[in-house]
């Protein structure tokens, strides 16, 4: 696994929840209906006022259904591009050491400092221990 990797992992979280509120978005878009009301009458004895309540798409929006949906596949490639991602970082962290995924989960999960790192490790470690008790195991799996 590759450092650029595990710090594109929030990124690619991130992105998957903001692509999710714009499919929404086209999806609510999409089914904008246009209402209205519209006065007549009978055209018999007694013309008496009648009033229709009309609802439907406009052409607009018919026009614009097909670049809607073209976009909605466009955004659902880029969610499955990013959850591909994710699922990589996240099948890699089930294959190595506990203490590894926490130090990792904290480091660039959480975007902490080594400092930070070391403290919610407990255990008397240190800014510089942790830091290179993460790059030996990097190095060990040829990262």
């Amino acid at each position: 696994m590759d450092k650029v990797v595990l710090e594109q992992y929030i990124d690619a979280c991130k992105l998957i929840k903001e692509t999710e509120e714009e499919i929404r978005k086209i999806k609510r878009r999409r089914e904008t209906i246009v209402q209205g009301t519209v006065k007549g009458s009978l055209p018999d004895f007694p013309y008496t006022e009648k009033r229709f309540h009309v609802s439907g798409l406009s052409y607009s929006v018919v026009s614009s259904q097909r670049e809607l949906e073209e976009e909605e596949k466009i955004l659902e490639k880029r969610k499955q591009n990013a959850a591909m991602i994710k699922r990589q970082v996240e099948e890699w962290l089930n294959t190595i050491p506990v203490r590894i995924q926490r130090i990792i989960q904290k480091r660039f999960f959480e975007q902490k400092s080594w400092n930070e790192v070391a403290m919610s490790m407990g255990r008397k470690a240190t800014a510089d221990g942790v830091r290179m008790e993460f790059e030996r195991f990097m190095s060990e799996k040829g990262v």
